[in-house]
């Protein structure tokens, strides 16, 4: 895998944005990847899940991180990593992901189109196993546009939680720590500020993944999951979990325990 080190420096570093945006037309490939028990079980413990054979469906996600910051860091992406908005994210498990098994990672980007707060486009990994589709992972990211608004989340009638989970502050650099993913929103109260957050906020991956976590033994051994990340997940934080069976499928969410105001929105299918 590609050392993040470099990459972090490269998206540093980066400024400006494209004159005529246009995604690159190249693919990142990485084959013969395999998992490392030590790092599984320490991602299985900071997300929530059981450790098994069998890899949780966000897992991937994070061992091909290297791979997408590769593509995302380069000359011909558009955009500069730092300030892109990671609004959406789709996980489908389509085979087995067993730890046992070797994978072959590619990352791409398409999908460039407009949107009322700006541009949206999307970043497909996907991961094969002997040449068979296993597993596709779709992060939607925006890039706001001068004057676009916000995302608000009006308070809501959320339905009861299920659970009430608190969050401890030591999640951001937590999930950093197993993830790769070290974004000073997530670790770093002054520099969070910086980028007009009052704390540090929890990683929208780690939310889904902790919602996947609390359904463990219920999903079928072929699925997707979709999620929209609403508002963030201001560290320490005390939310509700929701979760309601829909056909062989799911609807769940993540919402602030008091004001009611949405964190995450999902389901199962």
């Amino acid at each position: 895998m590609p050392r993040l080190g470099p990459l972090y420096r490269a998206a540093a570093l980066r400024r400006g944005v494209a004159a005529v945006p246009a995604l690159p037309s190249r693919e990142v490939t990485l084959e013969g990847v395999t998992v490392d028990r030590a790092h599984l079980a320490d991602y299985s413990r900071v997300c929530g899940f059981r450790l098994r054979d069998e890899l949780p469906a966000t897992y991937p996600h994070v061992v091909a991180f290297p791979l997408a910051m590769t593509l995302m860091t380069g000359r011909d992406f558009p955009f500069p990593l730092l300030g892109l908005i990671h609004v959406a994210n789709r996980v489908e498990v389509l085979g087995p992901l067993r730890s046992s098994a070797s994978f072959a990672f590619g990352v791409r980007a398409e999908g460039l189109r407009p949107h009322p707060r700006g541009t949206q486009l999307d970043v497909i990994t996907t991961a094969t196993v002997d040449g068979a589709l296993v597993w596709r992972d779709t992060s939607t990211y925006l890039r706001r546009g001068p004057g676009a608004p916000s995302e608000k989340g009006a308070p809501s009638d959320p339905p009861s939680p299920n659970a009430v989970w608190r969050v401890p502050r030591r999640v951001g650099a937590d999930y950093a720590g197993v993830s790769g993913d070290r974004n000073p929103i997530h670790t770093s109260r002054v520099l969070a500020k910086v980028f007009g957050f009052p704390r540090t906020i929890a990683h929208g991956m780690w939310t889904k993944a902790r919602c996947l976590a609390a359904l463990e033994g219920r999903l079928p051994d072929t699925y997707s999951v979709d999620v929209a990340f609403k508002l963030p997940v201001l560290l320490p934080a005390t939310v509700g979990f929701s979760a309601a069976a829909k056909g062989s499928g799911w609807d769940f969410g993540v919402h602030d325990e008091r004001s009611g105001r949405p964190h995450l929105t999902g389901h199962v299918r």
